[in-house]
This record gives C-alpha cells, sequence and structure tokens, in this order.
C-alpha cells in the first residue's frame, strides 16, 4: 500500500509549537507544569515540547519518560515496576502526557496508572501528535497536534529523526 505524507517535518515542528502555547495558556505559564513522554516517540516528542517551552518562557520545565510494559492491561502486572522515570516530584503537579498516535486509548489508561501509582497531581493532561479516533476506552486528548480520521484496517505511523533517520506522519 502507498504511503501518504499528512504531516512532514515543518508541520510536526508546527503541531508541537502550537500545542506548547496551549499547555502554557492552560497553565498560565510554566509553573508546576511537568512533561512525560511515553515510550518510544512520545518520549522525544516531549523532549521537543520541553525546548519549544523554553524558547517561549525561557524555563526549562521538568520532562521524564514513562515506560507502561508493566502496566498495561493486556500483560501480567508487577507491583514492583517504576514506569515513570524523572527527577521531579509528580505531586501537586500538572503533568502533560505526550504520545504520539492516539487510538485505541489503552496506552493512556496505563500511562495514568504509573504516574498515580507513585504521585497525586494536580491534573494529567494528554497531549497527542494524531488523533486517529477508534477509541476503545473514555480518553481524549487536551491538546492535539492532527486529527486524521482513519478506517481501521489503515495504518498511521509517525517517524522521529532520533528513532527513524526523519521526522514525518504517514498513513499507509
Amino acid at each position: 500500500m502507498e504511503k501518504r505524507t499528512i504531516l512532514d517535518e515543518v508541520g510536526v515542528n508546527r503541531a508541537l509549537t502550537r500545542m506548547s502555547h496551549e499547555i502554557l495558556e492552560r497553565y498560565k505559564g510554566s509553573d508546576d507544569v511537568v512533561i512525560l513522554g511515553i515510550k518510544r516517540r512520545g518520549e522525544f516528542l516531549a523532549e521537543r515540547m520541553q525546548e519549544k517551552i523554553f524558547g517561549i518562557e525561557g524555563v526549562k520545565v521538568p520532562q521524564g519518560t514513562i515506560d507502561i510494559t508493566h502496566f498495561r492491561d493486556d500483560a501480567k502486572r508487577d507491583i514492583n515496576a517504576r514506569g515513570v522515570e524523572i527527577d521531579t516530584d509528580l505531586n501537586e503537579k500538572h503533568v502533560v502526557l505526550v504520545d504520539d498516535v492516539l487510538q485505541t486509548g489503552r496506552t493512556i489508561r496505563a500511562s495514568i496508572d504509573a504516574v498515580l501509582q507513585y504521585a497525586r497531581p494536580n491534573t494529567i493532561s494528554l497531549a497527542v501528535l494524531v488523533d486517529r479516533g477508534h477509541r476503545e476506552l473514555p480518553i481524549r486528548p487536551d491538546y492535539v497536534g492532527k486529527n486524521i480520521p482513519t478506517r481501521r484496517d489503515e495504518n498511521v505511523s509517525v517517524n522521529i529523526e532520533e528513532v527513524d533517520g526523519e521526522t514525518r506522519v504517514f498513513i499507509s
């Protein structure tokens, strides 16, 4: 099947800039904002958002990662697993989860479980580069780079320079 580019590198950059501004507007600045990227590609998107916020506010907000491996509903749970990797206390913070593609909502649910196992933030919000629909859980993003209505048999892929050698979003 042919790959159809939805966002090129410039489009991805523009979307991340817009979402970073929206986050700062919602929380009236960067105080108490923490960004957590969901591994694998979400962590690199989160790093880019941290850089964007620094460019806007001049403040480097805390940024970390979430590994949902032990928090998925289709995997055996490890009650001692630590899914969140960050050097900042998340209690009473505004935690922004960052992921590349939102589809069923199961990854986000697992990410929320990982955060709540160790902390009680004031808020947890969600920023996704692509919302493709097909939700199985009542989860919706707060910040969206691009809504892409898709058929279930279509694949939405996000390539990130740090992982794939290029940055773009395409459907195949």
